[in-house]
């Protein structure tokens, strides 16, 4: 990654609670932050505990006026994902590195191909680096969003390809993991998502739901088969990491929410499909018994019909 002058430019697609909370560590840093799409948005403000800050960006509103950046950080939803395509193109134009901090376990695999990184010969430079993502985020309003961080605010692969956009993040402040088992990593991370994400969602509930008994034990169901899942996937888990994740969520600062709540409250499409069908897919193909997760996934399609690709 090139750096011109004491900042880079950094283009962030998708300017939800994820975006933005990324977008203020790094313009707090001193980067050039490109805020993409519809919503004019000039400052954002970032509240971490009782300390709020505020930001300048600049704002494009469509494709054509962000240029080329060193780094441009995807963070829609994944079902947005395809919808985004003509904005990676722009920023990537004459290459620059790509951070996927979306949820789901395939994060480099979907969004390599809009850029061309699977065709080297046709695109200059540039790696696309798949984050997963353990802020707890919450917007507020435009460009307005609280933070309740934990010890680990992102997790990227260990290889030495990620290791210039892991260092830029961690340059602003972001606690990183350099995971050298991020398949493993990314299925753990997966196991939060299939069960504080639906279960919030379904009963409008922050994640202190999870410490009442009978959600927490559905709660579980989900996360042992998940595990399975994860497995027959070559993953390396176990019930145990069913059981730390559980205690983790049941641990989260009171008040933490999921985007999967945000989403339904503010009558958005829900990012269901690219995680409990996900799971409930490869259930069926590896045949293993994914119940709960499957009744969970006819409740949120009932909620919320499945969303086609929609550009933020």
């Amino acid at each position: 990654m090139s750096r011109g002058g004491t900042g880079v430019t950094v283009a962030v697609v998708g300017m939800g609670a994820v975006g933005t909370a990324l977008a203020g560590a790094l313009a707090c840093a001193g980067h050039d932050v490109v805020a993409c799409g519809r919503r004019p948005l000039s400052t954002i403000e970032v509240t971490d505990g009782e300390v709020a800050t505020t930001h300048p960006v600049r704002w494009a509103a469509e494709p054509g006026d962000v240029g080329p950046t060193e780094l441009t950080i995807l963070a829609t939803k994944i079902h947005d994902t395809a919808g985004a395509a003509a904005w990676l193109a722009a920023s990537t134009s004459e290459g620059g590195d790509v951070l996927v901090a979306q949820n789901g376990v395939d994060q480099a695999e979907r969004v390599g191909p809009l850029i061309g990184a699977d065709r080297s010969e046709t695109r200059p430079g540039g790696v696309v680096v798949p984050a997963l993502v353990y802020i707890n985020a919450e917007r507020t309003a435009p460009g307005v969003v609280r933070t309740r961080r934990t010890d680990c605010d992102l997790v990227v692969p260990g290889h030495e390809e990620a290791a210039p956009v892991a260092d830029l993040l961690a340059g602003a402040g972001l606690a990183v993991e350099r995971s050298a088992d991020f398949a493993t990593a990314a299925w753990r991370k997966m196991l939060t998502n299939v069960s504080a994400n639906p279960i919030t969602a379904l009963t409008g509930r922050r994640v202190e739901v999870l410490a009442e008994q009978q959600a927490a034990e559905l709660a579980m169901r989900v996360l042992t088969e998940t595990v399975a899942v994860a497995n027959a996937e070559a993953a390396s888990l176990d019930d145990a990491d069913a059981r730390d994740v559980l205690t983790w969520l049941q641990t989260l600062a009171p008040g933490s929410t999921t985007s999967m709540l945000q989403d339904r409250e503010a009558g958005r499409p829900l990012e269901y499909d690219g995680l409990t069908g996900t799971v409930v897919r490869l259930g069926d193909r590896h045949g293993i018994d994914v119940g709960a997760n499957r009744t969970l996934l006819s409740l949120l399609s009932a909620v919320s019909p499945a969303p086609g690709a929609v550009s933020r």
